[in-house]
């Protein structure tokens, strides 16, 4: 392991500088000004080198992906997924809120963070541990991993570059890929945990500030501060019990890798933390401190979505040249006659409901690049026809209502893939929330058929599109396809992404005050699945899946 400069390193404070930091740092709520002294000096690593010491020993265990939520006493924190809420142009006006959290090995960062999500009581978080940042070892350090002789602990023993990109896409809402460490083999798993941006967003680990790139994109930096003697009795206990280590061990190790590694690279960042939380999730004070702000921060943040403007800002428009209408044909008007129909039986519903799908279907598969291929046929005559010009073809339903459109892609599509998007509106705001996703693997390379049966204000749409470009799925790929459309709805998709293609069978020109399609169908998936609407219904709520 490589030693770094010292005058690339940020200084130890002196005995009088750190008796002044210890004394007044319990209640100290100094946003950004405690981070500016010393940093115009920085290269990118922090904490300061002085001689080298043997590594700390690593226990065989393997980093397992977490659930996407966490019970709390309250309520349940989606830690996968976030409310993904654009303007009218289709960008997201505000970025995540990142906390940084550091502190030595065992100090309760992980308690403090949990506590914090519980008394901020925001839905949607997201927790990265600087665990999943560890390199990939050569076979050089791989022998000396083996014999203990690699120093998990030195900075140079995380891919920054990595983490600094991750948490960039994260802080700006885009989907991430995080790998999986594998402490047994000193490598990464082939599966990559996918996690989506959220309101809030909490770094932890030994070394969250030890990186100037990272530090600059953190909008609180917390410390948590716990006596080493605490500290070390969390470790005997936590390797002793779970690990099946002695305490002779444990102590060796810490004295001469872990407590090491805390006066060296961990301790001297404490400086540059906006507040020090002393005795770690037991210091309930500080949290309400630090929920206090952040509660103000996200509250400037806030976005909302104004329907009555979106209303009135295409009025008088044309239907953009993107839009597509199936060809009202006898046939297709006799079907719409049925489907609106509030008599129309459930059996009768879906039938024709069904035949719509597949004619929408195969009308939209005439939008997809096409080459010229030439085949021979059974006589020995060459035929010139058409072939897809593509990787693949994802279909992508956004439930409830969309899921039952792919049976008809299925059914003229061999081996098409299937993705679901799952978009609920959040009563208490009225802005919709993504709950659920589940997208193949590459979607990026392929022509994406986005499919919903009705699209009123294109709240649904937007989202369902903007999350598909985060997945960094080409806006020109992407076709969305719809039974019925308001003009309201086609216009502010057409606005925030004009190279989405949108066909239809069929469009309204009204959406009431309750945002209905008028003359509209009715609650799609209540009519299709039997069930009974609510009275404040709306033609985008979508319901819980149906699988």
């Amino acid at each position: 392991m490589s030693a770094v400069k010292s005058e690339d390193r940020l200084p130890k404070m002196d005995n009088e500088e750190k008796t002044s930091c210890l004394t007044h740092r319990w209640c100290s709520l100094c946003i950004c000004c405690c981070s500016g002294g010393g940093e115009g000096s920085l290269d990118r690593l922090l904490p300061v080198v002085s001689i080298g010491h043997s590594p700390r020993k690593r226990t065989t265990s393997q980093c397992k992906s977490e659930p996407p939520l966490l019970l709390t006493s309250k309520r349940t924190i989606y830690t996968a997924g976030r409310p993904p809420w654009y303007n009218e142009h289709g960008t997201q006006s505000k970025e995540a809120f990142v906390i940084g959290l550091c502190g030595g090995s065992a100090s309760g960062k992980t308690t403090v963070a949990r506590k914090i999500i519980e008394a901020l009581d925001v839905p949607w978080v997201v927790l990265l541990s600087m665990d999943s940042f560890y390199k990939v070892l050569t076979p050089e350090e791989q022998i000396l991993a083996a014999s203990n002789d690699y120093n998990f602990d030195h900075p140079d023993a995380f891919d920054f570059d990595l983490l600094t990109h991750i948490l960039r896409k994260l802080k700006q809402g885009k989907s991430v890929k995080i790998p999986i460490y594998d402490f047994t083999t000193h490598g990464r798993q082939k599966d990559w945990k996918t996690v989506y941006g959220a309101s809030v967003i909490i770094f932890e680990g030994i070394m969250a500030f030890a990186d100037k790139e990272v530090l600059q994109l953190l909008d609180m930096k917390l410390f948590v501060d716990t006596d080493s003697d605490i500290r070390l009795v969390r470790r005997l206990r936590r390797d002793i019990t779970e690990r099946g280590r002695d305490i002779d061990g444990v102590i060796k190790q810490y004295n001469k890798f872990v407590k090491p590694a805390f006066e060296q690279y961990i301790e001297p960042t404490m400086r540059l933390a906006d507040i020090v939380v002393p005795r770690g999730g037991g210091n309930m004070v500080a949290i309400d401190l630090i929920v206090q702000h952040v509660h103000s921060q996200l509250e400037e943040r806030k976005l909302r979505w104004d329907m009555a403007a979106l209303a009135s800002a295409h009025q008088a428009q044309p239907l953009p040249q993107t839009l597509s209408v199936l060809e009202s044909t006898p046939q297709v008007r006799g079907m719409h006659t049925i489907i609106r129909n509030k008599e129309t039986s459930r059996d009768e519903f879906i039938f024709y409901s069904k035949r719509l799908m597949r004619l929408l279907i195969e009308r939209a598969l005439s939008f997809l690049p096409s080459q010229v291929r030439v085949v021979q046929t059974p006589q020995g005559e060459d035929y010139e026809g058409k072939t897809f010009n593509g990787k693949r073809i994802t279909g992508v339903s956004i439930l409830r209502a969309g899921e039952t459109m792919e049976p008809a892609l299925r059914a003229v599509c061999k081996d098409v893939r299937i993705g679901k998007i799952l978009i609920q509106t959040n009563q208490d705001t009225g802005e919709p929330e993504l709950h659920y996703l589940r997208l193949p693997k590459d979607i990026s390379e392929d022509h994406v058929i986005l499919m919903d049966c009705t699209v009123s204000t294109g709240a649904a749409a937007m989202m369902a599109v903007r999350v598909l470009l985060d997945h960094d799925v080409r806006e020109d790929k992407i076709l969305l396809v719809s039974l019925l459309m308001a003009e309201m709805g086609i216009h502010s998709v057409a606005y925030a992404f004009p190279q989405v293609k949108i066909l239809t069978t069929a469009v309204d020109k009204k959406v009431n005050d309750l945002f209905h399609i008028i003359p509209g169908i009715g609650n799609f998936g209540d009519r299709y699945f039997g069930t009974d609407a609510p009275p404040d219904w709306s033609d985008e709520e979508i319901d819980e899946p149906s699988y």
